[in-house]
């Protein structure tokens, strides 16, 4: 019991040095993030800057922007973290009431909570649970620093600072 209230602390304190999410690219529109949250390296949202619910709400210039977006992560993700599956969602039921389009990879360390839609729930949270610590956040760190290295060279994609 003491060791998960120590862990529960050293998680509290790195997601609060993190402030629970790491900006990878900033548009007009979108801003890709990774929650620490559940760190998983290569666990990437999109986010709709404008206030909507769902994807059928977007302009045309934001529908654009979000598949060239999705089309380009989805790319850096394959060539620079070696991810070659990954599962893509949206919940237009969900609380948060904004647009939010889930990136998430599959590991072959994931196969033992089944391989359809209805295992990312207990992945997300066996990572919650069982990742946050120093070595899981600098795989993420270092995920994105991949990532956006791969995007600002090679795709050609600005990064906002």
């Amino acid at each position: 019991m003491a060791k998960a209230v120590g862990r529960k602390n050293e998680k509290e304190l790195l997601f609060r040095n993190k402030q629970g999410i790491k900006q990878i690219i900033v548009t007009k529109s979108f801003d890709i993030h990774q929650d620490f949250e559940t760190p998983i390296p290569g666990f990437f949202i999109i986010e709709a800057k404008r206030r909507v619910t769902s994807i059928m709400e977007l302009s045309v210039d934001e529908q654009q922007e979000l598949i060239s977006l999705l089309v380009r992560i989805r790319r850096a993700m394959k060539d620079a973290l070696g991810i070659h599956h990954v599962i893509l969602f949206q919940d237009e039921a969900t609380e948060w009431k904004d647009f939010h389009l889930w990136l998430f990879p599959r590991y072959s360390w994931m196969n033992r909570f089944g391989q359809k839609i209805e295992s990312v729930k207990p992945i997300i949270q066996y990572a919650q649970e069982n990742m946050a610590d120093k070595k899981s956040i600098q795989q993420v760190e270092d995920a994105i620093e991949k990532i956006k290295e791969y995007l600002q060279s090679v795709l050609d994609v600005p990064i906002e600072k």
